[in-house]
């Protein structure tokens, strides 16, 4: 093909003119490859039904599963905006606070935890972690990458700190945030936070609590407790969908968030620009942001209805129940925990506990007993407790007694295949 090729010149002069040249190659589409296509066969999504007592994601109850096929709408509707409002207001009431800063985050309970540190940390801040597991472990990572000075303060997995702990570390190394994990998923402990708030605010600093495996499922108070920073995820205690993470901050977290001498390094989780969406000051028009995950929020506004219908207390009531019978179920088998009693400033955790593994047992093949014969998944251990316990999950709509007389049946059997006697 010929084109002649015509360009305009200011001022009326002509500029030079040519003729261009283009090959019928570079005018013709290319070539559709079908070499990633699925062949006919897969056809549709076929997942099998399991019963998820591992560490998460529980399962989805339901009614929260019936709402991720709601409609869509824009996300600046009113009707969107309601949910917006509606979801807000729960989140305050699971995490017993009044803080006005209350919102989903879109993304995993990792995103939550990496949004309270991108925040919370400038350049050179000293940032003091507790690790007792995996996840603090993580939260001391991500510390690092927003170019914090952190101090980590370390205690074998499976044991929790004490007050004296907290004290004498938070009075010697003056940080400006504190960081420990409430409920540890890699372990099965249950740290209090009671006490802890009172020594951050004597030494000018703030406190942040990771509630992922735990919130929903056991006692926790964020304003009664002065947490300033606290998250947890939706896949676990509330049996919702995994990908949104409820979040708050207090107002001292706040304070601190306007007042920042350097921007926030992670534009996606900016609480200053997040807050202009999801909860701007009265009379201000929102500013969009991002685009929300409608369909997983109209979930979460889901699970946390539930949770009010039932009552937070009662739910709790219900893992703890649920908890107890489980342990006695495990001793009856002749298992031993690795987290002793609840006493203090820690203990067991009601939603994940930890189970030692038999000497001469193999933990693999009990997994794969479950999962064959029953459908029940439960989990190995992680990092220093790999291959040493298992993690056996009573989360959310998961928490029921039938449901742990089912895993003893179960898990009778899967030792009795490898010859373990009580």
């Amino acid at each position: 093909l010929q084109r002649k090729a015509h360009t305009s010149f200011p001022n009326n002069t002509q500029g030079p003119s040519h003729t261009t040249t283009m090959s019928a190659a570079t005018t013709t589409q290319p070539e559709v490859s079908n070499k990633h296509v699925l062949p006919s066969s897969s056809g549709e999504l076929d997942l099998p039904v399991r019963l998820l007592l591992g560490p998460g994601p529980s399962n989805i109850h339901p009614r929260v599963n019936l709402k991720l096929s709601a409609p869509m709408v824009g996300y600046f509707d009113p009707s969107f905006f309601k949910v917006m409002d509606e979801t807000c207001e729960l989140i305050r009431y699971l995490f017993q606070t009044d803080n006005e800063f209350a919102i989903p985050v879109s993304g995993a309970g990792s995103a939550a935890m990496e949004m309270c540190l991108a925040n919370l940390i400038e350049p050179e801040d000293v940032v003091l972690v507790f690790i007792s597991g995996f996840f603090s472990e993580r939260i001391h990572d991500m510390a690092l990458r927003y170019g914090a000075k952190v101090k980590r303060i370390e205690i074998p997995w499976g044991q929790y700190f004490t007050l004296e702990q907290f004290k004498e570390a938070i009075e010697s190394h003056k940080p400006s945030l504190v960081c420990f994990v409430h409920g540890e998923t890699s372990t099965g402990v249950r740290q209090s936070p009671a006490g802890v708030a009172e020594i951050c605010r004597q030494n000018n600093a703030l406190l942040m609590v990771d509630t992922v495996a735990s919130l929903g499922g056991v006692p926790f108070f964020v304003d009664a407790w002065g947490v300033d920073a606290c998250y947890t995820g939706g896949q676990k205690c509330l049996s919702g969908p995994p990908g949104i993470s409820p979040l708050t901050f207090s107002p001292r977290a706040m304070n601190k968030i306007k007042n920042r001498k350097t921007p926030v390094a992670n534009w996606y989780l900016d609480a200053n620009m997040l807050a202009s969406y999801w909860c701007p000051a009265p009379n201000t028009p929102r500013k969009y942001h991002h685009t929300s995950p409608a369909n997983l929020l109209y979930a979460l506004r889901e699970a946390l209805i539930m949770l009010q219908t039932e009552g937070i207390q009662n739910v709790w009531n219900r893992h703890q129940t649920a908890a107890t019978t489980l342990y006695q179920s495990l001793g009856d088998l002749g298992l031993k925990l690795l987290v002793p009693e609840s006493q203090g400033q820690g203990g067991r955790l009601p939603s994940l506990t930890s189970v030692m593994v038999p000497e001469g047992v193999n933990p693999v093949e009990v997994q794969k007993y479950l999962m064959a014969n029953y459908g029940i998944e439960v989990a190995g251990g992680l990092g220093q407790l790999a291959g040493k316990i298992w993690r056996v999950g009573l989360m959310g709509h998961n928490a029921r007694e039938y449901n742990v007389k089912l895993l003893k049946t179960a898990l009778g059997e899967a030792l009795a295949a490898q010859g373990f006697k009580k």
